[in-house]
């Protein structure tokens, strides 16, 4: 049988403008059956502006859409998902009080014949198992999504577009929150579906991932493609070139540390929840101390313990040599300790409200602004770290949902310079940020840390580790298993004490 050698995706000449901002350029993007294509480019290079006219989020100004080689107009997101469209975001859309069959059939219940307008749930539940099977995912249809793991809830969500027979699957940064092996079991997935025919568009910054899993890779850079390839063609090295314009030689700037005095440490903790029991570490003046471990460990644990989302109530903390007790977040403010969290558009950001109002929020005691809010004051402050951070947003009056990822997450790092935080935690400083992003963040952490600050960094990556921090902390099931200073130490002695235990200490 002759292979069908019509596109099953094309995107032509696509433009697309918000007010004077031309998002995207020209762009015209194909993609074949049974092919993983990844997409790539920085935050702000158009990415998901594409992704969002391909699921009629957006319509362009003008181009055209062909499906099969047939011209499709979106003009919601139903006419994307009835042509076979599926969009898996980095923000998982699941109801968590539900169970995998009821998300997986949330919106488009089966009835019952016998009774017309009751929801038929042994149908539901009985299609769900089968296309669980069918696929070989390792998934219960009666858990709760509450109940499960990132890597299982990316599986009800992969499930659901199958389930509506979904012929092109995009996936937005899939491994963000997933351990190794869960990583390890998408990507399985994934090429079983090729084999059926499945196409799928594959956004992420882990350019590892991407040589490994795809066959083809486009690249946008200020809305425009700048390269459309076969991935063996490329390496990583042109990959970044082309998605910056330049060449990343030094990843991680060069640093030399002036560590100073102990700033801050704890003894012997343990938080409210029982989740942090019997912590013990310090950190320096001008130090960046890094935490490691598995999806899981406790480290995202520990720095809400310190910061009092999950207060400590045995043990006890010191700053400067002084006790402190922190029993809520704003304690820790007052105490000039910020915490930059894992999941920013979850617990960090207000992204209905204005980029300004994230930026000031902990600071209006600070500015004088308790009860009455300074416009003009606040707007030049925040332009002010606008520059200093090289911010891309349109004004400081922008909603922060408006930003991509990388500028939501320098709201946040100018959140805490403006409150002038002494103890900053970073958990997962550059997720889901762009190489060149990824680059400020680290120049700005040794900025920070060459002004006296204390940084306890919380990271899922082992290069990113040895890359910017001092120190190492290792920890597994709740507790430290080792503290080591990276330059007399190596990922496989890190991934031993995170994965098997023991104990070791090099401080």
């Amino acid at each position: 049988m002759k292979e069908n050698s019509t596109p099953l995706l094309q995107m032509e000449h696509i433009t697309k403008s918000f007010g004077a901002t031309v998002a995207l350029k020209d762009v015209s993007f194909s993609l074949r059956r049974g092919t993983i294509h990844a997409l790539c480019g920085e935050n702000g290079a158009g990415k998901s502006t594409l992704m969002k006219i391909l699921s009629g989020v957006h319509q362009p100004d003008s181009g055209k859409i062909l499906i099969n080689g047939a011209e499709k107009r979106f003009a919601a997101p139903i006419d994307s998902l009835k042509s076979g469209i599926a969009m898996l975001y980095q923000e998982l859309e699941l109801s968590e009080n539900l169970t995998v069959y009821e998300n997986i059939f949330l919106g488009s219940e089966r009835l019952s014949s016998a009774l017309w307008h009751t929801i038929d749930d042994r149908a539901s539940h009985d299609e769900t198992s089968r296309l669980i099977w069918d696929y070989g995912f390792d998934l219960d249809p009666d858990a709760l999504v509450s109940e499960l793991s990132p890597g299982k809830c990316q599986l009800v969500e992969l499930l659901k577009a199958l389930r509506r027979h979904s012929r092109i699957i995009v996936m937005d940064e899939p491994t963000a929150s997933l351990s190794a092996n869960e990583s390890e079991e998408l990507f399985r997935i994934i090429k079983q579906l090729k084999k059926s025919d499945v196409a799928i568009i594959y956004i992420s910054h882990h350019l590892e991932e991407v040589k490994a899993i795809a066959d083809e890779i486009s690249i946008l850079r200020d809305g425009e493609v700048v390269a459309n390839a076969p991935a063996s063609e490329l390496e990583i090295s042109d990959i970044v070139r082309l998605m910056v314009g330049r060449e990343i030689n030094d990843f991680y700037p060069e640093r030399t540390p002036e560590i100073g005095e102990e700033f801050f440490s704890a003894e012997h903790i343990y938080s409210r929840s029982g989740k942090v029991r019997d912590i013990s570490f310090s950190i320096r003046r001008g130090e960046i101390v890094g935490m490691a471990g598995l999806v899981g460990a406790g480290r995202s644990e520990i720095a809400d313990a310190i910061f009092g989302v999950d207060p400590v109530v045995q043990g006890e903390m010191r700053l400067n040599g002084k006790v402190i007790k922190i029993s809520t977040p704003a304690e820790a403010v007052k105490h000039k300790i910020g915490l930059l969290t894992e999941d920013r558009k979850r617990s960090g950001l207000c992204l209905g409200l204005p980029a300004a109002w994230n930026i000031t929020l902990p600071s209006f005691r600070k500015l004088k602004m308790r009860l009455r809010i300074k416009l003009k004051k606040e707007l030049a402050i925040c332009r002010r770290i606008g520059e200093k951070l090289h911010l891309k947003w349109s004004a400081p009056e922008s909603p922060a949902e408006s930003l991509s990822g990388g500028n939501q997450q320098k709201l946040l790092f100018g959140r805490w310079i403006l409150s002038e935080a002494d103890l900053l935690i970073v958990d997962e400083p550059a997720r889901g940020v762009d190489v060149g992003a990824k680059r400020e963040i680290y120049a700005l952490l040794n900025e920070l840390a060459g002004r006296g600050k204390a940084i306890l960094a919380i990271s899922s990556e082992l290069p990113e580790l040895f890359g910017i921090c001092d120190r190492i902390i290792v920890v597994r099931e709740g507790k430290i298993t080792g503290i080591l200073t990276t330059k007399d130490t190596t990922p496989e002695e890190v991934m031993q004490l995170a994965s098997l235990g023991g104990k070791i200490c090099n401080k």
